[in-house]
């Protein structure tokens, strides 16, 4: 079931660039969150990221974003990573996956991007992909991306 105006909001939000084959992904999560201890950062437990290219691509670009506990940020330019104090995405329409996360992404994605056209809205910008877990532990996945 897709649901309209959904919102992703965080605050003080890291986020980097990285070019990974699908399944490394927990790499590039490994290497951010590296990054960020390694300069004094916390994370506050919660990733999400933005697919910025297409999901059939063999090399996949996505921006990953990691909220901190630190209210002020300073890291190397080298290091290539970006800070926001308030990250706020609203108006979006919004599906949950609760298993096979792998197999239904695919499906979901194009699910998405269908229900726009079908109800004759615009992509705003890329699709989000954020891991949550209920109060039982439960881990899934909100996919979502921003319309007009």
């Amino acid at each position: 079931m897709i649901v309209e105006n959904h919102q992703i909001a965080y605050r003080n939000v890291a986020s980097k660039y990285y070019n990974f084959l699908p399944e490394e992904i927990d790499l590039a999560i490994q290497d951010f969150d590296a990054i960020l201890s390694e300069h004094g950062y916390n994370s506050v437990g919660k990733m999400f990221f933005s697919i910025m290219s297409n999901p059939t691509a063999e090399v996949m670009t996505a921006k990953l974003f990691i909220p901190i506990e630190e209210n002020d940020f300073t890291i190397p330019k080298e290091e290539e990573v970006d800070f926001s104090s308030y990250f706020l995405i609203d108006r979006m329409i919004m599906t949950r996956l609760t298993d096979d996360f792998d197999a239904q992404s695919q499906v979901t994605f194009w699910e998405l991007l269908t229900y726009i056209e079908e109800h004759e809205m615009s992509r705003k910008t890329p699709i989000f992909v954020e891991f949550k877990e209920t109060n039982a532990g439960q881990t899934y996945v909100e996919m979502s991306v921003g319309v007009q």
